[in-house]
């Protein structure tokens, strides 16, 4: 058995606002205390967003690719986005660019990709968690998660759910130099017949490492993948 994806948490400084700017935006319902994002179906993940305090230094190391079911769709994705307070980024896209690059309100990338990508074709609204990192990354994933490969070329990779979702992607080199702790972290849950600190020694076997800051009062404890990046692991959550 391996760790599940149990949610994506979302670092911010002002929690609640960027909360409700994504609410908006994907169309998901909030937490009554406001904080998460609940998902769609049993194929989405919960988004948690928490306080992190602190100016934003460079592009972040994970962003959303957005689907769009028709150009009219993309266009009415971004029209709400623009219009709950994200706005346009020029990253050197190009006027022939088919996808729209923009911003939140916290100065978060994401992407609103044309209909008809073929990559994107079997998931969600967020089609993608597209990330900067190694090819080694993306096997950690893979394994972590269980997740198979479904891209492996060019040094590129990314991963998906068996029952489908949102894929995780990895652009390979060159990989950004770090910039700082990652704005989007993957909270893991542990298998619920496993040990936390049996699923904690197989994924160090896989090549994360634990981190100085050990285990928070919500009984996550600190990781990091063969990239640097940081991740949570903590025991399943018992079944309502």
């Amino acid at each position: 058995m391996t760790s599940t994806l149990d949610a994506l948490s979302f670092g911010a400084n002002d929690p609640l606002k960027l909360a409700r700017f994504w609410g908006g935006v994907l169309g998901r319902e909030l937490s009554d205390d406001g904080l998460v994002l609940q998902p769609g179906d049993d194929t989405e993940f919960p988004i948690r967003f928490v306080s992190y305090q602190g100016p934003k230094t460079g592009p972040n190391q994970m962003h959303f690719d957005l689907t769009s079911k028709s150009p009219e769709d993309q266009q009415q994705t971004v029209a709400r986005a623009l219009e709950l307070g994200g706005r346009h980024l020029d990253i050197g896209q190009g006027p022939d660019a088919t996808h729209v690059v923009l911003a939140d309100p916290e100065h978060n990338e994401f992407c609103v990709i044309a209909a008809g990508n073929n990559f994107l074709a079997d998931t969600g609204v967020i089609g993608a968690l597209s990330s900067d990192g190694t090819q080694q990354v993306g096997y950690f994933w893979s394994k972590a998660l269980g997740w198979p490969l479904v891209w492996d070329q060019d040094e590129e990779t990314a991963i998906q759910a068996p029952e489908g979702g949102s894929k995780i992607s990895w652009g390979g080199p060159p990989v950004n130099p770090k910039l700082g702790v990652n704005r989007l972290q993957l909270d893991l849950a542990a298998p619920a017949d496993s040990d936390l600190q049996a699923e904690v020694d197989r994924l160090v076997s896989l090549g994360a490492k634990r981190s100085d800051n050990g285990q928070d009062e919500a009984g996550r404890v600190a990781m990091t993948d063969p990239d640097g990046n940081e991740f949570s692991v903590m025991r399943a959550r018992p079944k309502r």
